[in-house]
């Protein structure tokens, strides 16, 4: 597969949205309440989403 195609593929796309959405989560998550897990909740799915975003760049760009 050369690298057009690589970039191309609807299976990197579906991951970012896959990402962005968990991120969302996050993000909306963080205003849910004032308790501090929460909070914790919030960051580790937003970090979770963030990990996967940054994986589905770098499978697009190598």
């Amino acid at each position: 597969m050369n690298s057009i195609e690589n970039a191309n593929s609807e299976k990197h796309y579906i991951l970012m949205t896959i990402a962005i959405f968990i991120g969302i989560v996050g993000v909306y998550l963080r205003f849910a309440g004032d308790a501090p897990y929460w909070s914790w909740a919030a960051n580790a799915i937003l970090v979770v989403g963030v990990v996967i975003a940054l994986r589905a760049i770098k499978n697009i760009l190598g």
